[in-house]
């Protein structure tokens, strides 16, 4: 998972009903049919290091369970599903086999004792809306969260979704408890103007009409900030170079930080940036190109 969204998705994932929804609507169907979802227990995961993450996970797992005697080396290990969440914009290009990492490729003698672990991936970003829609839970609804955080319409229409989601669910108290410290978590990047504002949504079933409110009007203060910046920036540049060729060369380089400020803010597309700061398409793409790298 991208680093800032670990925390967040460790505490969703301690939450057994988003296991089981996370099983049976993204995993395959073999698997949470030889499930017992009532007997889901949370085990530490604070072992993890990025070192060969997964298998030195499953390896310390099994360490943990020996070492809290949950079982012994003679009574055996239970099986393993490794799963990967995967919720970035690139294309994922990990091998999904640790084998395929050892180089060079040992002779045929040598491959029997070389770690074999592959894991099963869950790349949110290749889930369609009408993919995400027919599976119809919350765990659904926070992944059209996270694919609709670009577009501050879209993110709308998300989070108003996965509140109905919840408020339909049996369990939606602790449900409702959990998704919105998530969903505060997952916001707080929108800056100190945000996190007044968040902290006055406690619950996503309740507040979710203001929290629509509340994006709508982060948005449109973001915009007015570039516009102001922009101004500066180019009154100073037309002191600094002449009140003609300094003014022009300052106003586009305000336009060009304020749609900085706009693509780090991740809430509108780059066309509506580029009409919000007056530059052209081509400009704003090669401003996200200059800071990907």
């Amino acid at each position: 998972m991208v680093n800032h969204h670990d925390t967040g998705y460790k505490e969703l994932f301690s939450y057994p009903e988003l296991v089981r929804q996370l099983m049976e609507g993204f995993a395959p169907p073999e698997v949470s049919a030889m499930m017992d979802f009532s007997t889901l227990t949370d085990h530490s995961g604070n072992y993890i290091t990025p070192l060969f993450r997964m298998l030195h996970y499953v390896a310390c797992f099994y360490d943990h369970l020996i070492k809290t005697k949950v079982t012994t080396a003679r009574k055996g290990m239970p099986p393993i599903f490794p799963v990967v969440l995967y919720n970035g914009s690139k294309r994922w290009t990990a091998r999904e086999d640790i084998y395929r990492m050892v180089r060079p490729e040992p002779p045929v003698f040598l491959r029997v004792y070389q770690p074999h672990l592959r894991y099963y991936l869950v790349n949110e970003s290749a889930f369609t809306e009408e993919e995400l829609a027919a599976r119809d839970t919350p765990l659904s609804g926070i992944f059209e969260v996270e694919k609709a955080s670009k577009d501050v319409e879209a993110l709308q229409g998300a989070v108003k979704r996965l509140a109905v989601r919840i408020r339909a669910h049996p369990e939606k108290a602790r449900l409702d408890e959990v998704i919105t410290r998530w969903l505060k978590r997952h916001l707080r990047r929108l800056g100190a103007e945000a996190e007044q504002a968040l902290e006055e949504i406690n619950s996503l079933v309740e507040d979710h009409a203001m929290l629509a409110e509340n994006l709508q009007t982060w948005a449109e203060k973001e915009r007015q900030k570039g516009r102001q910046e922009g101004r500066q920036e180019g009154r100073q540049e037309g002191r600094q170079e002449g009140e003609e060729i300094g003014l022009q060369k300052g106003l586009q380089e305000g336009r060009r930080l304020a749609a900085m400020n706009l693509l780090k803010l991740g809430l509108l597309t780059e066309e509506q940036i580029a009409q919000t700061t007056g530059l052209s398409l081509t400009e704003v793409i090669a401003l996200r190109s200059e800071q990907s790298h």
